[in-house]
């Protein structure tokens, strides 16, 4: 891949919500915004397409097929503006519940499909009375513009072997869209572990969260020494900034922490 390897990348950090149409409307019009600022790749939420809290059973009688109206839209938008996508959508599942899961999609069709390894059973929550989890597996990957990115989601964000899973498959950005509740000490929880999985990985860091008060917002991207280069408050809003092969190579001889480690990561 190319040393002068650089792709422009946007957060668009939304409120989704139970109306799927609604929804699309919003990444129709974040989608426009973030493209005339130059982006390449647009990052959005998890849940884009849709969104109850607390959740229930309309999880299941609003989720889609991975060829349905939401990732069609997708699809049309990316054409339409020359981008890549990544968006969480609720996939269709077994019975009653539904598959938590991240699509990167090009004019041309999806080019990589993740869905969430862990789900939130924490701080109160219960995702998996809702979500089933996604295979323990291939790590989810694309290339765009000479770098590769690979797909994690939120809660997945608190265990490091999934980051180091992608890196391992030659990752050089992690898209980590999420819905990252808000409560005592979250706001810290969620920019520290960001800033970490990008500090020991030497990778760049893309995160799209929901804005309060739902989320904790902060949606931003983070360079491979851990440093925020763009980044949103708590309100809807989009960050831009571009992703360096360069900055990865000079971070990389100064840190080579991934060349000098001893151990690697196996699936329980």
């Amino acid at each position: 891949m190319s040393e002068t390897a650089a792709v422009p990348v946007a957060v668009c950090q939304f409120a989704p919500t139970a109306s799927r149409a609604d929804n699309r409307e919003r990444i129709a019009e974040l989608t426009a915004d973030a493209a005339a600022r130059g982006a390449k790749l647009v990052v959005f939420p998890e849940y884009a397409s849709y969104f109850v809290d607390p959740m229930d059973e309309s999880l299941s009688t609003n989720a889609e097929e991975l060829d349905g109206e939401f990732v069609a839209t997708l699809t049309a938008l990316a054409a339409e503006y020359a981008v890549v996508i990544v968006a969480g959508l609720a996939e269709r599942g077994e019975g009653h519940r539904v598959r938590n899961t991240v699509v990167a999609v090009r004019g041309d069709g999806i080019l990589a499909v993740y869905r969430k390894q862990h789900l939130y059973d924490a701080f109160g929550q219960t995702e998996s009375d809702w979500i089933e989890p996604g295979a323990v597996g291939e790590a989810a990957t694309f290339e765009l513009g000479g770098l590769r990115f690979g797909l994690m989601t939120c809660y997945d964000l608190r265990f490091p072997e999934v980051a180091r899973t992608l890196v391992d498959a030659d990752a050089d950005v992690l898209v980590v869209p999420a819905e990252w509740v808000r409560g005592p000490l979250k706001e810290h929880h969620w920019t520290t572990l960001l800033a970490a999985r990008a500090i020991e990985n030497t990778v760049y860091v893309v995160a799209a969260d929901h804005p309060t008060p739902i989320g904790v917002g902060h949606s931003q991207i983070v360079d491979p020494e851990g440093v925020v280069l763009a980044g949103v408050g708590t309100a809807p809003g989009i960050a831009v900034a571009v992703v360096e092969r360069s900055s990865l190579a000079r971070v990389r001889k100064t840190n080579p922490s991934l060349r000098v480690r001893r151990y690697a990561v196996a699936p329980r």
